[in-house]
């Protein structure tokens, strides 16, 4: 008889979402493994304060991460971009499985759909709702005359107050609506020319001990190689410019033609300077390729941009 697998999860709808989907694949290659979720409570999920009041860097993911280290669960399932670049002694990540559509959605209020999907068909000084430090400094850039106004909650809560006037629009990932059957609600999918995404969006990470060689073998099936390599060149940008997701850093790559192809952006929180470029190289490269364009961009003046 095999041992079992505990699932460790936080408890929102969309986190459930994604710790549901895993233990489906991991039964329909293991159906003899007896496999269950147990929902932890994170930082992020007990304090409403914003992110960069809390600290962004693992405030999503400690107490699941603690629970691994101490055998109360034998994986975790994260977004990917909740996870800190660099994990605890003794956790690794497994398998990052197939990325959904990794750009940013705008949502808007009923009373302006008329208008067109589009940031820059929103009305003057219009009311945008958000909690990324990376989302704020690309939307002010597009649009400076806009009011951000912090916004956290899970999805649903989000979009209960943008449909009761509290906002004029939302930009949530495309990712989590679609997971959740609210793809109806996305008004616009922002190309990643004109938001570049948050590093790792749209993809989940499965974490275990690196010592647990059965939960490393059954999860590492789970792995899509592709967004592995990407993955890994975004998060190794993120991780050489020292940042996390309480910071204006964005990363977005693809391998196209045999080529992995990685675009950068570092800003000031307010949109007014902001660096950008792109490096490519061969995909076995992920990583270097990662910390090459944030050397490039360190060269450019990205520290004092994130240090001002």
């Amino acid at each position: 008889m095999s041992r079992p697998l505990v699932i460790g999860s936080r408890g929102s709808k969309l986190a459930l979402w994604q710790a549901e989907q895993a233990k489906a694949r991991l039964l329909a290659l293991n159906p003899e493994i007896d496999v269950r979720v147990e929902i932890i409570k994170t930082t992020g999920d007990v304090k409403t304060d914003p992110l960069s009041v809390i600290g962004g860097k693992g405030v999503f993911t400690k107490e699941l991460e603690d629970a691994l280290l101490d055998g109360r669960i034998d994986l975790a399932v994260h977004s990917l971009k909740d996870l800190p670049t660099v994990l605890p002694d003794r956790l690794i990540v497994s398998a990052i499985c197939q990325r959904d559509d990794p750009r940013d959605a705008l949502v808007v209020h009923d009373d302006l759909k008329a208008r067109g999907g589009s940031i820059l068909n929103l009305p003057e000084k219009a009311v945008v709702g958000t909690s990324s430090q990376r989302r704020v400094a690309q939307l002010k850039s597009l649009r400076a005359d806009v009011v951000v106004k912090d916004v956290r909650g899970n999805v649903d809560t989000r979009l209960r107050k943008l449909d009761e006037g509290q906002y004029d629009a939302l930009i949530l990932a495309c990712a989590g609506l679609r997971r959740l059957e609210l793809e109806h609600r996305i008004d616009a999918a922002i190309s990643t020319e004109e938001m570049v995404p948050a590093v790792g969006q749209g993809a989940i990470a499965i974490e275990t001990r690196a010592d647990d060689e059965f939960t490393i073998e059954k999860t590492s099936a789970l792995d899509h190689e592709e967004t592995r390599l990407c993955c890994l060149a975004e998060r190794a940008f993120l991780r050489s410019l020292g940042g996390g997701c309480q910071f204006p850093i964005a990363a977005h790559a693809i391998i196209d033609e045999e080529i992995l192809k990685l675009d950068g952006l570092v800003s000031t929180p307010d949109g007014a300077k902001m660096l950008r470029a792109q490096h490519a190289g061969s995909p076995d490269d992920a990583e270097a390729i990662g910390s090459s364009l944030a050397a490039q961009l360190i060269d450019r003046g990205a520290n004092s941009l994130l240090n001002p």
